[in-house]
């Protein structure tokens, strides 16, 4: 039986870690450079979520899975949050074979807009907490 990881709401949400996810050590260097360029939607997700602030759940900031970089990672829940901006509007057919990808190892994906987070924040959190009681509650 999984451990209970937090509640929401009152429900209780189960851990689901995802063991041995592929990492490609040569994408760490573009890393730093994610970080720095300061995507205003991702620092203020960021802020939300951070040291454990969002019902005490830990998020990793730019973690590589594969050949990807995604934007944050839930290892405990094996959760992906991606914020699409303006750039994949161009890139329908690429970030579907990445989900699928990512799909593939277990792993779920909540995507956001970049506008969402800077416009109706309040609603991505909700949107969020919804998601992770749909799919990790007891």
């Amino acid at each position: 039986m999984k451990e209970v990881l937090t509640q929401i709401n009152g429900i209780p949400i189960r851990e689901n870690f995802v063991e041995n996810l592929p990492y490609n050590p040569k994408l760490k260097p573009l890393i730093n450079g994610k970080r720095k360029a300061g995507i205003l939607s991702e620092v203020i997700f960021w802020k939300q979520v951070r040291a454990k602030s969002f019902h005490n759940i830990d998020f990793d900031r730019q973690r590589i899975i594969g050949n990807y970089i995604v934007d944050f990672y839930i290892k405990n829940l094996g959760l992906v949050i991606e914020i699409d901006g303006w750039s994949h509007c161009t890139k329908e057919d690429y970030d579907e074979i990445r989900q699928k990808y990512l799909e593939s190892l277990g792993l779920k994906i909540f995507r956001v807009t970049d506008f969402d987070v800077k416009n109706n924040l309040g609603v991505v959190m909700k949107s969020l907490e919804d998601f992770i009681v749909e799919n990790y509650a007891y």
